[in-house]
């Protein structure tokens, strides 16, 4: 009894040591669970191994029994190479662990709760990806996420049919998978015909919700009962789209309003659909050449994030008193007529994340007031076209801040003949740099000069090394001719350059496909106002003043007076580096120290990559040099067959074994 409990506790201290060793070799934590295993197969291993040890020794008999004749000097021969025996055994344990390691890591145990949660997120997510696959499937367009062709998807034989049953499946799988279909089909830069008239199809009409829920919502989010915000709230809701509706309302004040209410199971729905969304644009992307050209992950990550920020309605409410800030700017300039342009007001009080209250704007929208049109006098539809293509051009180009969606349903005629926007959920915002870039391409673009404009379009985008420049400055310089020849019959000249661009495969950053997007739906605008407006003529007297706003005297004599105040500065300091430097040079210890792009201190990168190229060089030679000792079997005889030498050998080579195993160690850690 007494016997196995010394080989029990002899496995246990064997099993600790192990893992106690590998730790101090690797220098990272490894599995305890791993290290257990591991150091009893060293224990079970390492007694025979020792045997066979000592036999090659003399010292120890075939059968095991100890040789009479025995030195108190061969007794500690014998024990030292006993001990060199178990090293090694320790050592190949360690080598077992670092093997195990590379391939397996050690990671830690996740939370149980965390783990259940995370199970009913998966089934949750599971059951709503199967149910999006099913109504691919049953469209025909499962191709997109499988890769297989089933009968009815080799049915889809031509792209319109393609397009029409993607365009189903999108309105069949709900809101989130509507509102990424209706975002798609504002990037003419990524999607080609017909998939972008089919996605503009889209629509986001819904049942509407029962007054009970509205009061509910409208009550809890603004944190006091309806009566004390409003003097009345139609329940009849004026419109219903999948992620809110909206009614007509007055203020206590007898202000008329309208309220913006979004679905309780809006936020949630979407959410649960943001992951799904993501992946399954990843698949697609992998696996079908669409996918790949679209560069379609990239656009839902960032769509995804847009329409979560969304659902916040105070970044509304924000959007919306930034354009009306840049229309009030642009009503004080000399030749802007104010109150033909009118924009909403929200009302901050009234309003929260879920609930946006906003003026009233009456009007029916464009799309709708061909009969109101028609009644203007010629001279007044000029005159309502002219200064809605004035205040867009003026909010992209000198401001940077405008309406990304402005297509003919966003802007409303009202009983007055003026006009109003509206819908300002979506807003582009163009930093002061890539707006005079884009002043220049369009003032190039205007004058017919494709050098010009090719040049101003490369410092816009990101264009890759292998693109074919000559071929491209020659489709944009078809382009700007074609449309000024025939301007009113061929469309926009902002949706071919657009066209253009996307077959040359030239990514087009998000802002300016919104900007370049606003100029071709302003176009569709100004034509359904007066329906042969010539945009191209009309806003190229207009530049000029741009220009001089957006390069003024007093705009440059700032930045000269920021460059100055900056380059002043840097002068200030430069005596004193200078000081430093000689002082430095006189002492003997100046230094130079590098830094990698991301900060980080590259010289101590570069001599801890030495060390590492120095211990590894050590290591090899260490286990080069045991090979030799061992092979040569020279020097004196310390029993049988074993010679001086070979424990020699033995010894070094351990040290240097477990040298290679730590640089082996730290590149898969490096990998990982």
């Amino acid at each position: 009894m007494l016997a196995q409990a010394l080989i029990a506790l002899a496995a246990v201290v064997s099993a600790v040591l192990v893992g106690f060793v590998a730790r101090r070799v690797l220098g990272t934590p490894v599995g305890w669970p791993r290290s257990i295993v591991i150091g009893l197969l060293v224990f079970a291993l390492g007694i025979p191994f020792a045997e066979w040890v000592l036999r090659q020794t003399a010292l120890s008999g075939p059968d095991g029994t100890t040789v009479d004749t025995i030195t108190p000097d061969q007794v500690w021969i014998a024990l030292g190479i006993i001990a060199l025996a178990i090293a090694w055994m320790f050592a190949l344990g360690v080598a077992a662990l670092v093997a195990s390691e590379a391939i397996f890591p050690t990671r830690p145990l996740p939370n149980p709760v965390d783990l259940v949660r995370a199970a009913l997120r998966q089934r949750k997510r599971t059951r709503r990806y199967l149910q999006i696959l099913t109504i691919a499937s049953r469209h025909g367009v499962g191709w997109i996420f499988h890769g297989g062709h089933s009968r009815v998807e080799r049915d889809l034989s031509t792209s319109d049919e393609r397009a029409r049953a993607i365009v189903a499946t999108i309105n069949d799988a709900g809101v989130s998978f509507v509102k990424l279909g209706q975002v798609l089909a504002t990037r003419r830069d990524l999607i080609p015909e017909p998939y972008l008239s089919a996605l503009a199809s889209l629509q986001t009409n819904a049942t509407t919700l029962s007054w009970d829920v509205v009061r509910e919502v409208v009550e809890r989010d603004l944190g006091r009962p309806l009566d004390e915000v409003f003097a009345h709230v139609d329940p009849t809701p004026l419109a219903a789209a999948s992620v809110a509706q909206v009614h007509r309302a007055t203020l206590r004040d007898g202000t008329p309003v309208v309220v913006k209410v979004q679905r309780p199971a809006a936020r949630a729905q979407v959410e649960a659909d943001a992951d799904i969304i993501g992946r399954l644009a990843h698949r697609a992307e992998a696996r079908t050449r669409v996918g790949r050209d679209l560069r379609i992950e990239s656009v839902a990550r960032g769509f995804t994030t847009t329409l979560l920020e969304e659902l916040d309605y105070r970044i509304e409410a924000r959007n919306m008193e930034m354009i009306r800030a840049t229309l009030t700017r642009i009503e004080r300039t000399p030749g802007h007529r104010p109150g033909l342009i009118s924009i909403p007001c929200s009302f901050p009080e009234a309003s929260a994340p879920r609930v946006l209250t906003m003026e009233l704007v009456d009007g029916r929208p464009l799309t709708e007031s061909a009969d109101r049109l028609a009644a203007l006098r010629p001279e007044e539809r000029e005159t309502l076209a002219r200064t809605l293509m004035a205040t867009v051009i003026e909010q992209i180009l000198v401001y940077g801040v405008f309406h990304a969606d402005l297509h003919p349903g966003n802007v409303l005629l009202r009983e007055d003949g003026t006009l109003g926007m509206i819908d300002f959920g979506a807003v582009g915002v163009i930093e002061r740099s890539r707006r005079q870039h884009l002043t220049a391409l369009l003032l190039a673009s205007l004058s017919e000069n494709d050098v010009a404009a090719t040049d101003a379009l490369l410092l816009i985008v990101d264009a890759p090394a292998d693109v074919d420049l000559e071929a491209f400055r020659r489709d944009i310089g078809l382009v700007l001719t074609t449309e000024h020849l025939a301007s009113a019959a061929t469309g926009s000249i902002f949706t071919r350059m657009v066209d253009v661009i996307r077959q040359h495969r030239i990514a087009l950053p998000g802002e300016l496909a919104s900007a370049f997007r606003s100029f071709a739906t302003l176009e569709g605008c100004l034509r359904v106002i007066v329906a042969d407006y010539d945009m191209v003529g009309e806003a190229l007297p207009l530049m000029p003043a741009l220009m001089r706003r957006t390069v003024s005297l007093r705009r440059v004599a700032t930045d000269m007076q920021a460059d100055s105040a900056i380059a002043l500065a840097r002068l200030q300091r430069l005596p004193r580096r200078l000081d430093a430097l000689l002082t430095g040079i006189e002492r003997g210890s100046i230094g130079i120290t590098l830094r990698s792009e991301d900060g980080t201190d590259a010289g101590g990168v570069l001599t801890r990559i030495s060390g590492e190229v120095a211990s590894t060089l050590v290591s090899i030679a260490a286990v080069v040099l045991a090979v030799v000792l061992i092979i040569s079997g020279g020097g004196p005889v310390l029993g049988g067959s074993v010679t001086l030498f070979a424990v020699l050998g033995a010894v070094i080579g351990l040290f240097g074994f477990l040298g290679l195993l730590r640089v082996v160690r730290r590149s898969f850690a490096r990998r990982d």
